[in-house]
């Protein structure tokens, strides 16, 4: 009898399935074929990593919090990482965006929580002008307790999002760096910069092409470095929310939701056009009564 083959035998008016040992090489065949196919995602790029199961914690410490990406606070947690995928869900839809992947940390001291943001861009994109895009990166969080679409937002659930913006970074920057430089004897230079309370804009959405800047700004404060190939940014805000109905509760203890969106302005990246992350479940640890 051949290996691997079921052979009926005749056993009076039925017809019984004799057993025999299976050959394990369509299983090894299988697995060798799942291990190439993983090589070649890996090899271009494609994170084998999906949303379920992974969560972001902002974990409690004492004191302040770190306000720049470079203080080395940050360097006690580890960072959770994140995949990207294009956003393909309304047009003009963006199946092949740059970034893949985006690394998330969090602290908070039952006060303020702040984020750090960090993902690969090889070009430093930091001004807008008429045919160059800036980079940039947000954060989305519902408000109330069910999840809204991740993107927008929708109709009756809307989502707030921070938008850091790398040329709002910009003039803040240079703005900072002009008022601390010495002026040069006989020598007078002149530069428009923009006036900005925040490198953050502080938003709400209810759908595609709803986005609405909030009246009251600079509640989310943000902070910038690009280096050796990296952005690296730090988001800020006070967890007790000052508006019920237009800004997210972050209430420690308590298990909700976050979103995450990059754009790669090389790329030619903005409005829809971006890396996007889906619902990660964010859990912010819980204060110690006293």
């Amino acid at each position: 009898m051949d290996e691997g083959v079921l052979t009926p035998v005749i056993r009076g008016p039925g017809i019984v399935r004799a057993k025999t040992k299976t050959s394990s090489r369509p299983l090894f065949l299988l697995f060798l074929s799942i291990l190439v196919m993983a090589g070649v995602l890996v090899g271009f790029g494609v994170p084998l990593v999906s949303s379920e199961g992974m969560i972001v914690r902002a974990r409690l410490v004492e004191g302040e919090l770190p306000l720049g990406p470079e203080d080395v606070s940050w360097s006690r947690i580890s960072p959770m990482t994140i995949p990207l995928s294009g956003q393909v869900i309304t047009r003009p839809v963006w199946p092949e965006p740059t970034v893949r992947a985006l690394t998330v940390r969090s602290f908070h001291n039952g006060t303020d929580i702040a984020f750090l943001l960090e993902w690969q861009d090889n070009t430093k994109n930091d001004r807008l002008t008429p045919g160059t895009f800036r980079d940039g990166v947000a954060i989305g969080l519902p408000l109330g307790d069910a999840p809204a679409f991740f993107c927008m937002g929708q109709l009756d659930h809307y989502i707030n999002i921070w938008h850091w913006k790398a040329d709002w970074q910009s003039d803040i920057d240079r703005r900072a760096a002009k008022t601390s430089e010495k002026p040069r004897e006989g020598v007078r230079t002149f530069e428009v910069i923009p006036r900005r309370i925040s490198s953050v804009e502080d938003l709400i959405g209810g759908g595609f092409s709803t986005l609405t800047t909030k009246d009251k700004q600079g509640r989310v404060q943000g902070s910038a470095v690009w280096k050796d190939g990296v952005w690296r940014v730090v988001m800020r805000r006070p967890l007790v929310s000052e508006e019920q109905e237009n800004e997210a509760k972050l209430i420690p203890g308590r298990v909700q939701t976050v979103s995450f969106a990059v754009w790669n302005g090389e790329n030619k990246e903005r409005n829809g056009q971006k890396a996007v992350a889906p619902w990660f479940q964010l859990i912010i640890d819980p204060v110690a009564k006293r």
